[in-house]
């Protein structure tokens, strides 16, 4: 089997998303509870998925928001500078999509379309959209 095809297998692409998606839970500093959350797992599930023998599946909806989350994290290190290019997510904004709430918790209420909805907003605000 070829590397490329072997990189596109569900439990390769579980891995790759899974190890991104801790990356950027450190960068963030986000709880337990925020991580699951955002990842719509539980967080034991969330516990047993950031081990690197972790052998269970994403469904797609879990593959978009790691995937989404992950392009949160890359736009906003493009467009800020590094205190709060890190600390962005986790901060109050009282920007319309938020309220005076902090994005991470938008997210997690609103999920995958909230989370889509901050990824397109970060992408136009950097110029991609």
């Amino acid at each position: 089997m070829q590397v490329a095809e072997k990189a596109r297998e569900p439990a390769n692409i579980n891995a790759v998303a899974l190890k991104a998606y801790a990356r950027v839970v450190d960068a963030w500093s986000l709880s337990l509870k925020e991580a699951a959350g955002l990842a719509d797992m539980s967080e034991s599930t969330w516990k047993r998925a950031r081990k690197p023998d972790f052998a269970g599946e994403l469904t797609k909806d879990q593959l978009l928001r790691l995937s989404a989350v992950i392009g949160i994290y890359k736009s906003l290190e493009l467009y800020f500078s590094e205190p709060l290019a890190r600390s962005w997510f986790s901060r109050p904004n009282a920007g319309p999509l938020f309220g005076g709430s902090r994005p991470v918790d938008t997210a997690i209420d609103g999920g995958l379309p909230q989370i889509l909805t901050i990824r397109t907003y970060l992408d136009a605000l950097r110029g991609g959209a």
